[in-house]
């Protein structure tokens, strides 16, 4: 069962999730509010569930390719109604290299979600969906936040269908 809180403070969802499937199935409801261009920032520790909640927003924006982790590569294209760029930035040293690999130019057209955001902040747009994953007692700690009218706006429909609102 999932427990959600809602902090009426700072726009923010927390959730517990106890399955893989739980936290994709998160990532999906915000994948299904996503539209191009927007910005996704997947933060937390190695196996925190990053790739899960990056699956799950494939799935929202229709996407039927397989999603795995982007680590060796840097960036995975997936084509769908919705295009998904997903990125990761553990084996970036710099804000530099990650936009000579060409993440930039995702930006306008594709929805991007960067695994190891945290690592590379000055990247980040004014806009975006801010996903810190933890570890949670057997399962994990997902707090959605986000900057800007617009994702602000999805958070706190989440929030609002989640508790029947």
């Amino acid at each position: 069962m999932l427990n959600v809180e809602q902090s009426t403070l700072s726009d923010k969802l927390i959730t517990h999730t106890d399955s893989p499937d739980q936290t994709r199935a998160w990532g999906a409801r915000l994948g299904a509010r996503l539209q191009i261009g927007d910005f996704v920032a997947l933060c937390g520790p190695l196996g925190a569930g990053k790739t899960c909640f990056a699956q799950g927003l494939g799935q929202g924006l229709g996407i039927t390719s397989p999603i795995t982790s982007p680590t060796f590569i840097i960036i995975r294209q997936h084509p769908g109604p919705v295009p998904l760029c997903h990125a990761d930035a553990y084996r970036i040293a710099s804000t530099e290299e990650l936009e000579d690999a060409g993440l930039i130019d995702y930006f306008r057209d594709w929805v991007v979600a960067l695994e190891w955001a945290e690592r590379v902040p000055e990247i980040w747009p004014e806009e975006l969906y801010i996903i810190q994953l933890s570890f949670d007692n057997d399962g994990r700690r997902l707090e959605l936040s986000a900057q800007g009218q617009g994702p602000t706006q999805v958070i706190r429909e989440l929030s609002d269908a989640h508790s029947g609102t």
